[in-house]
């Protein structure tokens, strides 16, 4: 920061003006590590809650566990908090790294969860990432591979939990949280894991910005600038996305043409599908599967049911649509469960249904209180549907069911006979019409 104001005024104006982007005045949580980045954070807030008309704040501290003196670190946090009359909440978490995951991504992921549980309907969780934090984080995820979206970093303000997420401080430097600390006399608590250069982030701050600086003194200002522009890009290619979109929908709004998507230039297909999937909720693809889409999938032949997966989703094609969704869970065809006709409900919990006595009746289906029994579809089964006996394969088929959900859609039976295919069609023989 620039200008001629003490380092706490210049600190009080950046978070005075970030409180007043929130949307409606919040509840404020802070995540309170006992470090010095959040203790100014905290200390700052509570000089200008008055003023600011927030709610009055409430701090949080996750105990990962991972280090001897955690507990004395906890003793620090409600010392600090107890003298500036800020109610402290501990949540403790299980930081172990689990199978191919860095135990700083581990420990990123239990914070995150355990401070989106505590964050109430409409508060808005601050943390104190700094400048210096915006300029590693570039760093890292351009040394990823990362596009616009990774390069923008972490974003000031984003939805979170139940509420927001604000990161009031990216435009102060750690300089400058330091000298506010200096001049009001905090006391804060040194992690000794900062120091182990190990750790990605740990080697960029330890080695690798001080390098930067020395050659180029406003290094982490112009990398967070970066960052802003990339956001921008980001925030452009989304809205590309959503034109895209528009007309790209398959036979289903949730579902994407085929032929829709091709007419589109390569760029802009893989711009289309990550929007897709980020409105999912689905991670996105390595870059690596994202091409293999795009070369393996939409140049299928209309018959072909081409599959692309990763960690967490997979993109399938039935006809001229894409379907996309999280990996199915296990699931077997063999499956036969009765239904007693006592039961009002079956709960079929691994395909997300729930049969129930009431919608068969509303259906006017006269078995419905009868003693059923639920299969999966084995191959050879028919149906009665307006006057015809008919294959159910063929049926399936002609409403356009994909093959990896045909199995899975369950098939009730009244007395060893097919009566419904739940979603699809009633047996009209079998039900006495």
């Amino acid at each position: 920061m620039n200008g001629s104001a003490d380092p706490v005024s210049r600190i009080l104006d950046i978070l005075r003006s970030a409180l007043a982007r929130l949307p409606f005045p919040l509840r404020p949580l802070v995540a309170y590590s006992g470090g010095v980045d959040s203790h100014v954070l905290l200390h700052a807030l509570t000089r200008l809650r008055r003023e600011a008309a927030l709610p009055p704040p409430l701090a949080a501290h996750v105990h990962h566990g991972l280090q001897t003196a955690a507990d004395d670190w906890v003793e620090h946090c409600r010392q600090v908090c107890a003298a500036l009359a800020v109610p402290l909440q501990v949540v403790h978490v299980d930081a172990r790294s689990q199978t191919g995951e860095s135990p700083e991504a581990t420990a990123r992921r239990a914070r995150y969860a355990a401070l989106a549980d505590a964050l109430e309907r409409g508060a808005c969780l601050l943390t104190a990432h700094q400048r210096d934090d915006q300029a590693e984080t570039l760093l890292l995820q351009l040394l990823r591979g990362a596009g616009p979206a990774g390069l923008a970093a972490m974003p000031p303000l984003a939805p979170f939990g139940n509420g927001w997420h604000l990161r009031p401080l990216l435009d102060v430097s750690r300089d400058d949280l330091l000298a506010y600390a200096r001049a009001e006399g905090l006391v804060w608590v040194e992690d000794p894991s900062n120091r182990d250069v190990r750790h990605d982030r740990n080697h960029l701050r330890l080695n690798v910005l001080p390098a930067l600086r020395a050659r180029w003194p406003s290094a982490a200002r112009t990398l967070a600038r970066a960052a802003r522009h990339q956001a921008e890009a980001a925030r452009l290619l989304d809205d590309l996305a959503r034109i895209d979109l528009e007309t790209a929908r398959g036979s289903d709004p949730s579902l994407l043409s085929v032929a829709a998507l091709q007419r589109l230039p390569p760029p802009r297909q893989r711009n289309a599908l990550r929007g897709w999937l980020a409105d999912k909720g689905l991670p996105p693809p390595p870059e690596a599967r994202l091409n293999a889409v795009l070369d393996d999938v939409l140049t299928a032949s209309v018959d072909a049911m081409p599959r692309v997966w990763w960690q967490g989703a997979e993109i399938r094609r039935y006809r001229d649509d894409l379907y996309a969704f999280a990996p199915l869970p296990p699931h077997d065809p063999s499956t036969v469960l009765a239904w007693p006709a006592a039961q009002e409900t079956l709960e079929l919990a691994w395909l997300g249904l729930n049969l129930t006595r009431d919608a068969l009746s509303r259906q006017g289906l006269s078995w419905a209180d009868a003693e059923l029994e639920l299969h999966f579809r084995q191959g050879g089964e028919t149906c009665r549907v307006r006057g015809h006996r008919r294959d159910l394969r063929k049926l399936m088929q002609e409403a356009g069911v994909p093959p990896w959900q045909r199995e899975r859609i369950p098939l009730v039976y009244c007395k060893g006979e097919l009566v419904w295919v739940v979603g699809l069609c009633r047996c009209e023989a079998a039900a006495g019409e």
